[in-house]
């Protein structure tokens, strides 16, 4: 019995498989082989993805001069450049008046500083004291982002 040798090239594709599009030629078909290759062999081509932008959200309400003590440092901070640069840290100053679940939950103790996680919920970073330098602070949001 003879062996017969069967290459995608010379299989025939069926018609229904270009109904999105027009068909494929050969030359066509070689990206998309370099890329099933690359898959299947674990190289990865793809350009590295882009650093997600942590954020940070800091609960106040009006009135509070911690709240504006800390507001006004952490903003300081962010811009500030140096080997704990924040500039990739986006801050949200939420006022907690404005939301009933907030007021329950942090009426008692803000300035309350979070961060956001991958999947949307926050995380209660350590109490910063509004007292602290900016440096400090800094160092500390830094820590605690993992920078």
């Amino acid at each position: 019995m003879a062996a017969v040798r069967v290459t995608t090239a010379s299989l025939p594709l069926p018609s229904a498989a270009f109904a999105f599009g027009p068909a494929l030629r050969l030359s066509d078909r070689r990206p998309l082989r370099a890329a099933v290759s690359a898959f299947c062999s674990g190289r990865d081509n793809s350009p590295p993805a882009s650093p997600l932008r942590q954020q940070l959200v800091l609960y106040t309400k009006p009135g509070c001069c911690l709240c504006e003590g800390l507001k006004e440092k952490l903003h300081a901070a962010l811009s500030l450049g140096g080997s704990h640069s924040l500039h990739s840290v986006q801050l949200q100053v939420r006022d907690i008046s404005g939301n009933a679940e907030w007021e329950r939950m942090y009426q008692y103790e803000i300035p309350v500083l979070t961060k956001v996680l991958p999947d949307g919920s926050e995380e209660t970073l350590p109490r910063l004291s509004p007292r602290l330098g900016v440096e400090l602070i800094l160092k500390k949001i830094a820590a605690a982002l993992e920078l």
